[in-house]
């Protein structure tokens, strides 16, 4: 496994545990539509992306022209 997916799935994890810990401690209420779904949609997004490869937001920049570069 490399250290992007990695990174990718820590990211995704932290970012939907901290949804659930606020949500838990009544902070925030995630029964009702608001914007923090997205938040969750992207912290999924990331945590799927790292174990699966498959990347929506890489498929569309990819089509964009956006070239891939070494990292550095």
């Amino acid at each position: 496994m490399t250290v992007e997916r990695m990174v990718r799935i820590i990211a995704g994890f932290f970012i939907m545990l901290s949804l659930a810990l606020a949500h838990f401690s009544g902070s925030i209420d995630m029964t009702h539509v608001s914007w923090l779904w997205f938040t969750a949609f992207v912290g999924f997004n990331l945590f799927q992306s790292g174990i699966t490869r498959f990347c929506p937001m890489d498929i569309m920049l990819k089509k964009a022209g956006v070239q891939q570069g070494c990292g550095l």
